[in-house]
């Protein structure tokens, strides 16, 4: 189906926060498609949006609606911000309802400095972390992995860097999956993607991947119970968001399998309206060896982080050790790019369900037993970044996400593409700009930096007060930028 051929007089909206594409609008269609959004952010979608949307609508094995977050823009096969859910044994697993960095996503960091301590050593902060932190395109990592530690790392994610030294145990504690996903197999990986996965263990990378500190004010934060529980429990507190994924090589697995399953499309029986969504039978050898890679990939995006985070720590405490009892606290890492087998009730009968969530984040409810117990009474933190100038949004999970597939927004979400963002802005006058509004940036390219400028995402406001009100998750508080590291 051609992007041109979507008539948006097909999306009927359903109330102020949700729209639906019904399954007759479009031959092939076997689920409605739902996409959660204010008629502003509707109107803002590009179209493709729609029809990638109702593309994964034919997707063999989908069970309930096709999913659209607030944040959603075209991407690669299914729109960033798509979400299905697919019956394991019936269905189908698809490297582009996934995307290319396998768990791009979110950690954050509480520390007990507020801004009045660090404000006088911001700039040293900022340069320190720049310099001690890997970023932009090719960047090497923290640490060299030799091939046998690399198999380890693939299986064991942040729990590989505990066990040498780079971390502790809470880390793992509030990390989702606990930072290491089961059923990971490194014989499913090409050593192609090894080579590109080994040297680049511990590094931010380029575009939108970031490292930022912030600000917790008590004017921005919604709810200061749910925030306590968090570790929010001062003003100006300082926090510390780092959003990267598993780098080269979870792009190097997407690849392999994209290719692999696009040449036997048509032994599996397969005749999609979009090449992008190739896919294979879950239950096959082919769909079981990507899962087994995608695992992988899962986990070396955790221990990413988690040595990221580690430096960073070992900064604040070199810099600001004198301070009584620092803390540097990891208040939760989220996934947003991953297939994962969960539990969720479909026609009142509890199922097993692939679920798909491509630039979407799970947002578990109060009482889930996925959650740290620590945050059962509250729901799951989830993780929101906005764009360098906008600041970033904590959230929880919440039980009106059910329809949802507890899966709510992961970030402010474009409206403008790369392309078009380096011709409206220019890095170094944005920098200039940032700097002017208190927010220092260190970055390996001003021309990456132009495609991340804040005009080219939509407003974060419009898109948290979307998903609240769609009942995909509560606001808990926002933070402000006043320094980022950029590739």
């Amino acid at each position: 189906m051609k992007s041109d051929t979507m008539n948006r007089n097909q999306i009927k909206q359903i109330n102020d926060y949700l729209y639906e594409i019904p399954a007759d609008a479009s031959p092939g269609m076997k689920v409605p498609a739902r996409i959660y959004a204010s008629e502003k952010l509707i109107r803002e979608m590009d179209t493709a949006v729609f029809t990638q949307i109702i593309n994964v609508t034919t997707l063999p094995g989908i069970t309930g609606p096709a999913l659209c977050m607030p944040d959603a823009h075209s991407g690669y096969g299914f729109p960033i911000g798509g979400v299905a859910a697919i019956d394991p044994d019936s269905g189908i697993i698809s490297p582009g309802g996934i995307g290319f960095d396998i768990n791009c996503g979110v950690r954050l960091l509480s520390t007990s400095l507020t801004y009045n301590e660090v404000r006088p050593r911001i700039k040293e902060l900022v340069d320190t972390l720049f310099r001690s932190i890997p970023s932009g395109v090719g960047s090497g990592g923290i640490v060299k992995l030799t091939d046998s530690q690399f198999d380890e790392a693939m299986v064991k994610g942040s729990k590989w860097a505990l066990e040498h030294g780079f971390g502790t145990p809470s880390d793992c504690e509030f990390t989702e999956e606990n930072g290491m996903i089961r059923g990971a197999d490194p014989s499913a990986v090409s050593q192609r993607a090894r080579e590109r996965g080994a040297g680049q263990i511990g590094s931010l990378g380029s575009g939108n991947h970031y490292l930022e500190v912030q600000v917790a004010r008590k004017g921005n934060i919604i709810d200061p119970a749910t925030a306590a529980i968090f570790g929010i429990n001062k003003d100006d507190q300082v926090m510390i968001m780092i959003h990267t994924g598993s780098r080269g090589f979870g792009h190097q697995v997407a690849t392999d399998y994209l290719q692999l399953f696009a040449s036997q499309q048509k032994r599996f029986g397969y005749a999609l309206p979009d090449r992008e969504l190739a896919c294979a039978p879950f239950r096959s050898k082919e769909g079981q060896d990507y899962f087994s890679a995608m695992n992988c990939a899962i986990n070396i995006a955790f221990l990413n982080r988690q040595l990221i985070i580690h430096k960073t720590r070992e900064i604040l405490h070199e810099m600001f050790g004198r301070t009584r009892g620092l803390t540097v606290n990891t208040v939760y890492d989220v996934c947003h790019n991953t297939a994962k087998l969960e539990k969720h009730t479909v026609n009142g009968k509890e199922k097993i369900l692939l679920i798909h969530r491509k630039g979407a984040t799970r947002a578990f409810p109060p009482g889930s037993r996925d959650i740290p117990e620590s945050y059962r009474r509250t729901g799951q933190p989830v993780l929101v970044g906005g764009s360098m100038e906008s600041g970033s949004c904590i959230m929880c999970g919440t039980e009106s996400g059910s329809p949802g597939l507890y899966t709510t927004v992961h970030g402010s979400g474009r409206v403008m593409s790369r392309h078009e963002a380096k011709r409206h802005f220019n890095g170094r006058e944005l920098q200039k700009r940032m700097e002017s509004h208190g927010i220092l940036i260190r970055t390996a390219s001003f021309s990456g930096l132009a495609e991340e400028a804040g005009g080219a995402y939509k407003n974060m406001n419009d898109v948290v007060d979307s998903a609240e009100k769609a009942g995909l998750g509560k606001v808990v508080a926002t933070l402000e930028p006043v320094g980022n590291i950029k590739g």
